[in-house]
């Protein structure tokens, strides 16, 4: 072989490595540490949008296989767990499949007593706070208004109440089982959380070993931004959603 074969041999070898160096080093790091999501629903209205392009962060609640990609059956339960706070935004597998992500606000913790009575939450037979927004802060979202709601830890955020009556504003009691948690949507008239049984329409209780990683920040945001069409990533940005920290 020529000494320029050898060379272009060589230049090859160390092209194959670096690329592997560096798709390894991508996969530690959405392993461990972030991994971006793409929000594909209404379910978190008013605070995450279709089109919100989102950070989330693995390393708060520990890791379980649902942490590496596909969710490969290396092991059960949680390695270095670390127990998720009532209010967060968190990522998980929907326990119906295991396969599919959901991200939901986290309402109910192990033991919790929980229910809806005419649209609002009682947790621990005390209802949450709930403070209708005045009009000049008030955004309407196809009929709907938002509302402050304030658990019991202080944690305050908005939700958004499309209608009266709606299919998931009076359920019965449900107590969350130990090694589970109640997760529910911000558009609460529009969302399949754990208000409704693990079913194609529903999510039920979410073991712990499910979760994925907490919702950190919106990194950008496009209303209807098409892949093929780069005008579109311009003209359909939302920029004043660029960085925005989620609550």
């Amino acid at each position: 072989m020529s000494r320029r074969g050898s060379a272009a041999n060589g230049e090859a070898i160390e092209i194959v490595k670096t690329v592997a160096l560096a798709l390894a080093i991508a996969l530690v790091l959405r392993i461990l540490l972030f991994q971006p999501f793409t929000i594909p629903s209404e379910s978190m209205l008013p605070n995450l949008h279709v089109g919100d392009y989102i950070i989330v962060t693995k390393y708060n609640y520990g890791y379980s296989r649902h942490s590496i990609p596909f969710s490969p059956p290396l092991f059960k339960g949680r390695i270095a767990a670390r127990a998720p706070h009532r209010g967060d935004i968190v990522v998980f597998k929907w326990p119906y499949d295991n396969r599919t992500d959901y991200i939901k606000r986290l309402i109910g913790l192990p033991g919790d007593r929980i229910q809806v009575r005419g649209g609002v939450v009682w947790l621990n037979d005390a209802p949450l706070s709930q403070a209708p927004l005045p009009p000049e802060d008030a955004r309407v979202y196809t009929g709907g208004t938002r509302i402050a709601e304030t658990l019991s830890n202080g944690k305050r955020y908005i939700t958004r109440d499309a209608f009266p009556d709606g299919g998931g504003d009076n359920t019965g009691v449900f107590i969350v089982p130990q090694g589970y948690y109640f997760f529910m949507g911000d558009n609460r008239d529009n969302s399949a959380d754990s208000r409704f049984p693990t079913s194609p329409n529903g999510v039920g209780m979410v073991p712990a070993e499910n979760l994925v990683g907490k919702a950190g920040f919106i990194l950008f945001s496009w209303d209807g931004a098409k892949l093929y069409n780069p005008v579109s990533w311009f003209t359909k940005a939302r920029p004043k959603r660029f960085f925005h920290s989620l609550k």
